[in-house]
């Protein structure tokens, strides 16, 4: 690998191989050439702007770049300049001999135009300009590997991803058949999951961030296409010792007098869903607290003897101080989702939506 001519040496359709002129000697074709070059370069340096500081003079650089400089001699330097010594370098970094390796720097000396190493008995020593070459040489190395591995990941055929979203906790029962879903069709797939509130999840797919988002339905969704999962109910939450702990099932009118917990607005949707039900039964809801995530519903229920209101698939998070019962009557409910943008034609994705019937079926 090398960094070949410049291209500055192609200007205006010039080559180093361009046909000569008749009745013209080599020697002077080639002295033509290289004013016609550096010319060019000078000016193409004039429109980009000088760097201020540089290794060598953008002037010199014009007169000598055309020379082909390989990244070989780049890797000889830094060797060198990094051993402090011609033998260490060729002996143990390059495992080649000492003369080879001199005449390799002193190449690359002819080729920049100025001296970079001083040698002595005592070693080797950068002079200025072989200093300021070599964070340039060392720099030019990093990039070369760089393209070298952009290239080398593009030669392969990519490894399919898919950047996937869950509603905090509805993972634990969706992941598994999700995770087997997928892979069945797409078995190098790196699912890249994503854990949030609903409000998140839904920005974080109008922003192109998540492909698919098992969520709450919110009222903020822009264009997202969404198919329901599943309806989870919503049951009573409070400690095991509470009064309501001996009954099969509690009325919604029996916790009128208890202290109450109510969903913060970062779930909106059971907190809408909440307040619906019981305006719809008519009870006179006054909850003493708001709670932002299961963690803290189940801390305040247990240390304020409260009660609240979760979707069912909360009770795999409860600990054993915490009891749960069903609603008597018509519970109220929620939809899980599946939201992604309507312009999205991946091909995994249509694969999960294909399934979602499976998904609803998952243990929630």
């Amino acid at each position: 690998m090398s960094f070949g001519a410049s291209p500055l040496s192609q200007v205006g359709g010039m080559t180093a191989s361009s046909p000569s002129r008749t009745g013209r000697s080599e020697a002077a074709i080639r002295s033509a050439y290289q004013a016609d070059l550096r010319e060019h370069c000078l000016l193409l340096i004039e429109i980009a702007g000088r760097l201020e500081k540089d290794f060598v003079s953008w002037a010199h650089a014009c007169e000598i770049w055309e020379v082909v400089m390989e990244l070989r001699h780049l890797r000889y330097f830094i060797a060198v300049a990094d051993a402090g010594s011609l033998t260490v370098a060729a002996e143990q970094k390059l495992h080649t001999s000492q003369p080879s390796l001199s005449r390799q720097i002193r190449d690359l000396e002819q080729e920049v135009g100025v001296q970079l190493i001083n040698r002595s008995a005592h070693g080797i020593e950068l002079t200025s300009a072989g200093k300021a070459f070599l964070d340039h040489a060392r720099t030019a190395l990093l990039q070369a590997e760089a393209a070298k591995e952009a290239a080398l990941r593009s030669a392969h055929l990519a490894r399919p991803t898919f950047a996937l979203g869950f509603l905090s906790g509805s993972e634990i029962g969706l992941l598994p058949e999700v995770s087997r879903i997928l892979r069945k069709d797409f078995p190098g797939i790196e699912i890249r999951l994503s854990s949030d509130y609903s409000p998140a999840l839904a920005k974080a797919l109008m922003r192109g961030k998540l492909e698919a988002a098992f969520m709450r339905l919110e009222e903020h969704m822009g264009d997202l296409a969404f198919r329901r999962v599943r309806t989870d109910p919503l049951i009573f939450v409070f400690p095991n010792d509470h009064r309501l702990a001996s009954q099969e099932a509690v009325a919604p009118e029996e916790i009128a007098n208890e202290a109450f917990l109510l969903p913060s607005n970062t779930a909106p949707a059971v907190r809408r869903v909440v307040l619906e039900f019981f305006a719809q039964v008519g009870v006179d809801l006054k909850p003493e607290h708001e709670v932002h995530n299961v963690v803290h519903a189940i801390s305040m229920i247990a240390s304020m003897r409260a009660v609240m209101l979760l979707p069912a698939y909360t009770k795999r998070f409860l600990p054993d101080s915490v009891t749960t019962r069903p609603v008597k009557g018509e519970a109220p409910t929620l939809d899980l989702i599946i939201a992604y943008s309507h312009a999205n034609t991946s091909p995994i994705l249509k694969l999960l939506l294909s399934r979602v019937g499976k998904l609803g079926a998952a243990p929630s």
